[in-house]
């Protein structure tokens, strides 16, 4: 393994190892994909709607339930669901009268859980 001295951010010596970049390449997601993984985590970028995703990791609640528990009114939670749906990040069931909400699936659980153990480990 060659061994390269750095200046700040960048390799002092240019050695492009062709295998590497081939694995990498290999390996590479595609435009599409890559522009649906930006996509749910530019939905993710939003605080209020982590928030969201935290209050929801936990159990379903009603729109009305997350307003009270994230101290905002229903609209503007109504608006952060939607954005949150569209991205089926979330996803909802009605009884009755009401509309709860949950985590759409344990792989937006897992994902909300392992950004807090990255962050929790820096």
């Amino acid at each position: 393994m060659e061994t390269r001295r750095r200046v700040g951010d960048r390799c002092e010596e240019i050695n492009v190892d062709e295998g590497r970049v081939r694995g990498a390449q290999e390996n590479l997601i595609d435009g599409l994909t890559a522009t649906q993984l930006a996509r749910t985590f530019k939905a993710l970028s939003d605080p209020t709607r982590v928030r969201i995703i935290s209050a929801l990791s936990h159990s379903e609640l009603c729109v009305h339930e997350l307003a009270a528990c994230l101290g905002m009114s229903q609209s503007a939670v109504s608006h952060q669901l939607r954005t949150l749906r569209e991205m089926r990040l979330v996803r909802f069931r009605k009884e009755g009268r009401h509309v709860y909400y949950t985590l759409d699936d344990e792989h937006i659980h897992d994902l909300f859980h392992r950004g807090l153990e990255h962050i929790e480990h820096s």
